[in-house]
């Protein structure tokens, strides 16, 4: 692979999964500059020639969203403006998407939002992990490339197979996500019916499906404040399960999720590297972080040789 055609770059959110993803495909990190002006704004420079090259930004925009989200436009524009051939936007997090859509009066779409600014910016094209909601890619007018912590997953699970296990879903709307995972160990699905009444509170009310002595996995794309995780785990022990272990792609971990899990009954919780752990995160005996860097190398590969990237959805 030719190191001057194609170029990696990444912002300060998660500069280990970016150097990573370099690594497995055999390339040096772009070389940029970033630093702040005493009130706070990011003064930012590419440090090498990137005319004709097809770029990768390799940026998730977890916390500081606002912060991260703002250097990945500013590191597009200054490709952009450098002659750049394509830019792709690597998002291994897409920040703002859990408001995909107007349900209350008066409320903006931020999943849109986002989209636009980074078209603006910009972005070519956008590959991104495990969105919120799949209909986000819609609210692009540039090709999005969706993969899935999916098979990362369940290479891990099968490598530590569990007997008599049951794959939950903790709401109706991650039901698709979970069905996809439980067809693939081959075992039965389970719903947990929650009311949420104000975000970052649920009250679990019932579980939908038989899972008394089965070890559950509860599936989601992301844990925040862990409220909905520990009570859907909470709710399967009541229900006679034997065990509780649950897989997230996102770990953002907000407040007190990290203690809540600690006292949970869960077993273990599986998430991916798409967000840095904090030093909390990292010694937190429950937490497994998985690396999807040769999942996004293989896709970031596919895209600069106009191959197939279907394979990775499999």
């Amino acid at each position: 692979m030719n190191p001057d055609r194609i170029k990696i770059f990444t912002g300060s959110a998660n500069p280990e999964l970016a150097t990573e993803i370099c690594r497995h495909i055999g390339l040096d990190l772009g070389e940029m500059s970033m630093r702040r002006f005493a009130d706070g704004e990011i003064h930012l420079q590419i440090l090498e020639n990137v005319r004709g090259a097809d770029c990768f930004v390799v940026q998730p925009t977890c916390s500081p969203v606002e912060f991260h989200l703002m250097e990945l436009l500013l590191t597009m524009d200054a490709l952009k403006r450098a002659s750049a051939e394509r830019v792709t936007a690597v998002l291994p997090y897409y920040g703002y998407g859990r408001q995909d859509r107007k349900d209350k009066p008066r409320v903006p779409i931020s999943a849109k939002l986002v989209a636009s600014l980074l078209e603006r910016a910009g972005a070519d094209r956008i590959m991104a992990l495990d969105l919120h909601a799949a209909q986000i890619q819609g609210f692009f007018d540039v090709p999005v490339d969706h993969l899935f912590f999916r098979p990362v997953t369940v290479d891990y699970l099968k490598s530590h197979e569990m007997d008599d296990l049951t794959v939950v879903s903790p709401d109706a709307g991650g039901v698709e996500r979970a069905r996809s995972i439980a067809k693939r160990l081959n075992a039965p699905l389970a719903i947990i019916d929650k009311r949420r009444e104000e975000a970052n509170v649920a009250e679990v009310m019932n579980v939908i499906g038989d899972v008394a002595g089965q070890n559950c996995l509860l599936v989601d794309d992301l844990i925040d404040t862990a409220g909905t995780l520990v009570k859907g785990a909470e709710a399967l022990i009541d229900q006679g399960a034997a065990s509780v272990t649950a897989c997230a792609t996102h770990a953002v971990l907000s407040g007190p999720a990290i203690e809540r899990i600690i006292k949970s009954p869960i077993r273990e919780v599986v998430v991916s590297n798409s967000i840095p752990l904090t030093e909390e995160g990292r010694k937190c005996g429950k937490i497994r972080q998985l690396s999807v860097a040769p999942l996004l190398a293989s896709a970031i590969q596919s895209i600069h040789e106009e191959t197939s990237v279907s394979q990775l959805f499999l």
